[in-house]
């Protein structure tokens, strides 16, 4: 009788434990971090309107920056994704893109990506990508909300890399196009591997890279283009700026120019939405 209830009480204890391992284990964002980014950005915000999304999946909201197209004839939505540890309104690439793609007839919707701890390595960022789809769908959804059904994915750095396997893993999104600026490789996980994402994407891709560019993003150039020839994606383009480093420092303007000019090219919409 007493070694059955000493079994018993190591049996829950067991029970608990591994319970209590498999809750510390659940991917979570930083939403402390988050709540944090929001505050700064809410105080030095000049151009858009802040807009909170609800990911199905997820218990908290996250903070989005809509900005409305500008141009004469509007072409659709393009969602802003953030790399590493980042915010919605991050200087380098996503600030220039959000506020200066609308004169190019895109309403932008840059959203916030999970993040963690500014001590944490790439890796520990796998865990994060199966929270990605929620946000994304989110923020599809509320573009949608808003008469806008042409939409396009441009993601910056690790943002880059989740736009890729997101469309990897939902080829029957609402995407239209896809642009990936700065875009690495990972050996030891697939999710992050955006060659092993490209050849599962059809849709219009521009691979956008600098001359100067992280190591594992010019490592992998011909990788991502084998993997687009795998794909069957007659719609990629790779495309090099001379002089530009991996956050396209002093090259603004290029940038704009290079992404607004490929949109309207290859995913333009015309499309009328409700003001």
């Amino acid at each position: 009788m007493r070694n059955a209830i000493l079994f018993s009480i190591i049996l829950i204890f067991s029970l608990l434990t591994g319970l209590s391992a498999v809750y510390a284990a659940s991917p979570t964002s930083n939403i402390a971090k988050e709540k944090r980014w929001a505050e700064q950005i809410k105080e030095n915000l000049i151009d858009g309107k802040l807009v909170w999304l609800k990911a199905k999946d997820q218990k908290e909201k996250f903070l989005g920056i809509d900005m409305k197209e500008t141009a004469r004839h509007a072409e659709g939505g393009a969602i802003l994704l953030h790399g590493m540890g980042g915010h919605p309104d991050w200087p380098d690439v996503i600030f220039p893109l959000r506020t200066r793609l609308p004169e190019y007839g895109w309403t932008t919707l840059s959203i916030q990506m999970p993040i963690l701890d500014n001590d944490a390595a790439l890796a520990d960022y796998a865990p994060l990508f199966s929270l990605v789809a929620g946000r994304i769908n989110a923020a599809i959804a509320l573009l949608k909300s808003e008469g806008i059904n042409n939409i396009v994915i441009i993601g910056h750095s690790l943002g880059a890399t989740m736009g890729a396997y997101y469309l990897s893993q939902h080829s029957k999104s609402d995407v239209r196009a896809f642009v990936g600026i700065g875009m690495g490789m990972s050996k030891h996980y697939k999710s992050m591997d955006t060659p092993t994402s490209l050849a599962r994407i059809t849709i219009p891709v521009l691979d956008l890279y600098g001359e100067e560019d992280l190591f594992s993003v010019l490592h992998s150039v011909k990788r991502r283009a084998d993997a687009a020839i795998q794909a069957g994606n007659k719609n990629y383009y790779p495309l090099q700026i001379a002089g530009a480093d991996h956050f396209f420092q002093d090259q603004d303007d290029v940038l704009v120019k290079r992404v607004g000019g490929w949109l309207n090219r290859y995913a333009a919409g015309k499309e009328l939405q409700i003001k």
